[in-house]
C-alpha cells in the first residue's frame, strides 16, 4: 500500500468515524431534547449520553439550538444526507404525478412520515422558541420551509388544473401549511389516540376537500367515517 494511499484511508476512517460521532451526538441530544424538554437539557448532559466530551459536542455540531435544529432536520428528511425535502426521491416521485388526486393523497403519506419522525421535536423547538431568541429565529425558518413546501405542493396541484377554483393560490398555500403542521399529528395520534392509518386517511381526505377542484376526481370529496 503506498503513502497517499494509506492517506486517503487513513483520512477516510477519520471521516467516518467524526460522521458516527456527530449522528450519536445529534440521537443524544434528541432524545433528551424530547424528553426532558429544551430548558432542562444541558450540554453535559447530551455529552454523557453520547459517549463524548464537552468539546466534542462543541467541535461537532454547536450549543444547544444547532443541536436541536439539526436533529429536527435531520428527523424531517429521515436522515443525514445533505438533500432538501424537495430533493427527496419520495418528493420528486409524488411531484411527477400526473394526477391531483394522487398528488395530494401521497402527500398527506409524506407528511405521517415526517410527523412519525419529527413531531415531538418540532415541539421541542416550539417550546424552546419561547426560551431562546436564538431558537425562535429557528423555529421561524422551520416553518418557513414548511410553507415553502406547501407551496410547492399547491404550485403542483395547480399546474395540472386541480386547484378548488374558490381559492387563491396564496389561500391554498396557508391552507396547505396549516394541515402540515405537526401538531395535528401530535393531538389526534398523540392525545387522542387515533391508529395511524385513521390519521392519514382524514389527512389525505381532508386535504382534497380544502385544496382540490370537484371536478378533479368527478365528485366533492366526501367526510370519511370510522
Amino acid at each position: 500500500m503506498t503513502d497517499a494511499v494509506k492517506r486517503g484511508y487513513r483520512s477516510d476512517l477519520r471521516s467516518a468515524q467524526a460522521r458516527e460521532t456527530k449522528r450519536r451526538i445529534v440521537a443524544a441530544a434528541a432524545s433528551l431534547f424530547v424528553e426532558q424538554g429544551f430548558g432542562a437539557t444541558t450540554v453535559d448532559a447530551i455529552a454523557e449520553a453520547a459517549g463524548v466530551s464537552r468539546k466534542t459536542v462543541f467541535t461537532a455540531v454547536g450549543g444547544k439550538v444547532d443541536l436541536l435544529a439539526l436533529a429536527l432536520d435531520w428527523a424531517i428528511a429521515g436522515d443525514d444526507t445533505p438533500l432538501t425535502v424537495a430533493e427527496r426521491p419520495e418528493v420528486r416521485a409524488l411531484l411527477a404525478l400526473d394526477d391531483p388526486v394522487a398528488l395530494v393523497t401521497e402527500w398527506a403519506r409524506v407528511l405521517v412520515q415526517i410527523d412519525i419522525r419529527a413531531a415531538d421535536l418540532f415541539a421541542a423547538m416550539e417550546a424552546a422558541a419561547a426560551l431562546d431568541p436564538a431558537a425562535r429565529v429557528v423555529f421561524e425558518n422551520s416553518s418557513a420551509q414548511r410553507r415553502d413546501g406547501a407551496r410547492l405542493i399547491v404550485e403542483a396541484v395547480d399546474a395540472l388544473g386541480g386547484l378548488a377554483r374558490t381559492l387563491r393560490r396564496a389561500e391554498a398555500v396557508d391552507i396547505a401549511w396549516l394541515l402540515s403542521d405537526p401538531v395535528l399529528y401530535r393531538r389526534l395520534v398523540g392525545t387522542r389516540g387515533w391508529s395511524l392509518d385513521r390519521f392519514r386517511d382524514w389527512l389525505a381526505a381532508t386535504l382534497r376537500h380544502q385544496l382540490l377542484d370537484a371536478d378533479s376526481d368527478g365528485r366533492p370529496p366526501k367526510p370519511e367515517r370510522w
